[in-house]
């Protein structure tokens, strides 16, 4: 694991290298992750979104997702306006380039010029995004780089497109040199993605950070990418807290992030206040979302967040020799050996203490926002991508329901979306969605501040 670990740091540098460095939200900051979906059905926005909000509680910003399912970027320019501009955000993330590489067109005949081609008039489309932008001079920009295409994982034969990787890695170098020329921030998704699984491949040929269609991250590839973003912020190596003490001089050596207060002790114990500034980032061990079957949890096996995000370490040095117990507000957390206290327990790997627990909560609070937060994602793509061609962009009147249910016959994208569009609409109910989403993100930063804690460490014999 060690080397693993050491390999994929080695990657991240990499990956750190090709990335501009991008500012860490602020106060009131309003961001807008745009791109198609990967971002629509995605997590890594609200992945981080969460780090946010269990590791800043005090600073409170607001994102929104502005994916939309099968976008190239010609789509993305047609509803910028009306979609993106419309959420007056103050920082902006915009990726694109898995759609405009094409899919089935690499089988015909001059496959690659037909890419080509394609991707002239997708970068022409894209300079007038940009255009947009330089008008915004007060919106902060950060171009992402793409998660990869990955053609070379053997879980399944099916929907491997040759060169469509290469096409991609085009796009993304683009990307890169616009963000350079015009002094915006970059974050590179796709070389440090690519790299993992072609190591895991080494050993396990079926491994894939996409696992089900080679295109779209799993739940564990959105911490990876979620991890990459928060890397490039510097927000790597930021603890929860850090706590040490000297059992034998009674003495506290330190407190990082955090204050400890009335510490005493007898021969056989150790007990203390601890108010930490932060809260452990709360990592989900379920599988979230429509056709995912990794959970958030095991992006560890790939990347060291743990180790580089999600620190809450308390060492206690020159504890007599023996077993002792954890115990939190009077609760028990484990027994662990004075020497394990000696190198630090790393609390936030405890998944019962009362702060952990207190993470559980605004976890859930933030995964209820993603799945309301969907239903409004998913009207937006029935507006633009089946109603618009039709003439009948924000019609939403009977005759664009008929419409819908005509084509959800034969279209099964248009089928999948029908019964939410029959809901969503109306406006009544997207603006009642919308305010429960209010409700949601008001009760996370009411229930977000930590407390403080009592903490003992007893014993066994």
């Amino acid at each position: 694991m060690k080397k693993l670990y050491s390999l994929l740091i080695a990657i991240s540098l990499c990956a750190g290298a090709r990335a501009q460095h991008v500012a860490p939200f602020k106060t009131g900051d309003r961001v807008v992750f745009v791109g198609n979906s990967i971002t629509d059905g995605g997590h890594y926005h609200s992945y981080i979104w969460l780090y946010y909000m269990t590791h800043f509680p005090d600073r409170r910003i607001t994102c929104y997702n502005a994916g939309i399912g099968g976008d190239v970027i010609g789509q993305i320019a047609t509803r910028f306006d009306a979609d993106v501009l419309a959420k007056k955000p103050t920082v902006l993330t915009l990726t694109w380039g898995m759609n405009d590489t094409g899919y089935f067109e690499w089988y015909q005949k001059d496959a690659q010029d037909f890419i080509d081609k394609r991707l002239q008039g997708s970068f022409a489309t894209y300079a007038t995004v940009v255009d947009k932008l330089k008008k915004h001079p007060d919106i902060r920009t950060i171009l992402i780089g793409s998660s990869p295409y990955d053609e070379t994982t053997k879980f399944t034969t099916k929907n491997i497109y040759p060169h469509k990787s290469e096409a991609l890695e085009k796009v993304i170098n683009y990307q890169k040199q616009s963000a350079k020329d015009n002094h915006w921030g970059f974050v590179d998704f796709y070389h440090p993605m690519d790299a993992i699984n072609k190591h895991m491949q080494l050993t396990d040929s079926a491994f894939s950070l996409t696992p089900n269609d080679r295109i779209h991250p799993d739940n564990d590839g959105h911490l990876v990418m979620a991890y990459l973003f928060l890397k490039a912020q510097g927000l790597n190596n930021l603890p929860v807290a850090d706590v040490s003490i000297n059992a034998a001089g009674k003495k506290l050596v330190k407190a990082v992030n955090c204050s400890v207060l009335n510490l005493s002790s007898t021969a056989k114990s150790l007990s203390f206040s601890y108010l930490a500034k932060s809260l452990p980032y709360p990592l989900d061990t379920i599988s979230r979302g429509w056709g995912n079957h990794m959970k958030q949890s095991d992006a560890l096996k790939v990347v060291p967040f743990n180790d580089e995000f999600n620190q809450e370490v308390l060492t206690v040095k020159n504890l007599k020799k023996g077993s002792y117990d954890l115990l939190i507000d009077g609760e028990k957390m484990g027994t662990w050996e004075a020497s394990a206290f000696d190198k630090g327990v790393n609390l936030a790997e405890i998944t019962t203490t009362p702060q952990y627990q207190q993470a559980i909560q605004i976890r859930e609070l933030n995964e209820e926002r993603w799945d309301i937060e969907r239903r409004l994602r998913n009207y937006m793509w029935m507006e633009y991508d089946f109603l618009k061609d039709k003439g009948m962009l924000y019609n939403d009147s009977n005759a664009a329901m008929d419409s819908v249910k005509k084509a959800a016959v034969k279209n099964i994208f248009v089928n999948g979306n029908k019964d939410n569009y029959s809901r969503a609409r109306y406006k009544s109910v997207r603006d009642a969605w919308q305010k429960e989403i209010d409700v949601l993100i008001n009760q996370i930063y009411a229930i977000n501040k930590p407390t403080t804690h009592h903490i003992q460490i007893i014993a066994t014999k």
